[in-house]
């Protein structure tokens, strides 16, 4: 059971949150996380929970989507975008008396995680935790982290149905604890209901909804949280920011890049210009070749479009990034030129640089840092070596 606190109330007053299956994908900020991320280690005045005596709030850089309030016992409340609050219960204690029926209680240790949202496979495998899973909602040939892969394979986790269709009978036998769940629970509400029916606590994971990539990266540091291990997250967090902040300084190369990847049906799917990889290309130092396409009213971050007008939009682009991890990594420019033959009249094409990305980026959530200077380095050196995510098409 979930509630909001008298302070969230407080906060989001005059606000209208419609919480439902549509709406949902629309994440609007709470005043919550912007207080938590922009004042967090300030004195700022917070209510006492259900007698628990505030301390604390976690300090955030990047991230507004998850807000974390500590309290005296090593208790910790938990918000999500959008309301969700979770009290974690240290190991040994109890939820204390008069807690708002609306706040879901987690107990520590989680030992038995059912793991649906992908982007969260890699916190754990950060931090030693993947010890605490026991359940996916993907198999072993959907994982490109070898380490979740490995465990699929060997038995010490288990594949127990996708977030639309779970094995109930599985997930209850294995005691779960907790289910971390995408925003796609929110298309099958119902199976979210059934989970907290049987009293499995349900988290659904926004990370895909901060506006800077290193918000997503910064969601480690939640996971710490409810693996106690905070100062492991706060160690890999900091090694991804130092390496935006190392470029930071950098001029602006004025370079044009773009990202794309040719779908099923011959169109090309593009990013939004205020998605985060827009973003990263950005901070990388260069330019998003589609700088006008704004997020729509379903708050989508890519669109299809034919090729003609990609053609028209990206034909002078300086950079070709291809996104490979659609449909497979490519290991030629002849391979990307048969997707479509107007490709081979393109600037980049033309001088040779067409770069791909690799197919693991989008599940190692916590390399988005060395993403960045992937980019810089192939925006900044002739011949960079030794790239980690992008490797040239020739």
């Amino acid at each position: 059971m979930k509630k909001r606190t008298g302070w969230l109330l407080n906060a989001v007053l005059g606000f209208s949150v419609i919480f439902s299956s549509s709406a949902a994908l629309v994440p609007i900020r709470s005043f919550a996380a912007e207080e938590t991320s922009e004042t967090a280690g300030a004195d700022t005045a917070k209510e006492d929970l259900a007698g628990l005596k505030y301390d604390h709030s976690l300090e955030l850089q990047y991230a507004d989507q998850f807000a974390v309030d500590y309290y005296e016992g090593d208790y910790a409340l938990i918000t999500i975008e959008g309301g969700d609050q979770f009290l974690l219960v240290p190991e040994g204690k109890e939820a204390p008396d008069g807690l708002d029926a609306d706040i879901t209680v987690i107990h520590q240790p989680l030992e038995n995680i059912y793991l649906v949202a992908t982007s969260t496979m890699d916190f754990f495998r950060a931090l030693d935790g993947l010890g605490s899973i026991s359940l996916s909602g993907t198999k072993a040939d959907g994982w490109y982290i070898d380490e979740a892969k490995q465990a699929l394979e060997d038995g010490s986790i288990v594949f127990a149905g996708k977030y639309s269709a779970p094995d109930y009978e599985l997930i209850l036998s294995k005691n779960c604890d907790l289910a971390l769940e995408s925003t796609m629970i929110y298309h099958n509400p119902e199976v979210k209901e059934k989970l907290e029916e049987f009293g499995i606590p349900v988290l659904v994971e926004h990370s895909s909804y901060e506006s800077h990539p290193l918000g997503r990266t910064e969601w480690v540091k939640l996971y710490g949280v409810l693996l106690d291990k905070e100062e492991e997250a706060e160690a890999v967090f900091e090694e991804q920011a130092e390496k935006l902040n190392s470029i930071k300084d950098s001029e602006n190369t004025g370079k044009t890049v773009a990202f794309f990847y040719i779908n099923s049906m011959g169109s090309a799917n593009v990013r939004k210009s205020n998605d985060y990889v827009s973003k990263m290309i950005e901070l990388a130092g260069g330019k998003y070749i589609f700088n006008d396409l704004g997020t729509d009213e379903e708050g989508l971050s890519t669109m299809n479009m034919g090729m003609e007008d990609f053609y028209a939009g990206a034909k002078d682009a300086d950079y070709i990034i291809y996104n490979s991890t659609i449909d497979g990594e490519l290991g030629s420019l002849d391979e990307l030129l048969k997707k479509s033959t107007l490709l081979k009249d393109f600037k980049a094409v033309k001088e040779g640089n067409v770069w791909c990305l690799t197919k693991s980026m989008f599940q190692e959530t916590t390399c988005l840092g060395d993403v960045i200077m992937d980019i810089h380095r192939m925006l900044t050196e002739d011949d960079p070596e030794g790239l980690t995510y992008l490797y040239r098409l020739e």
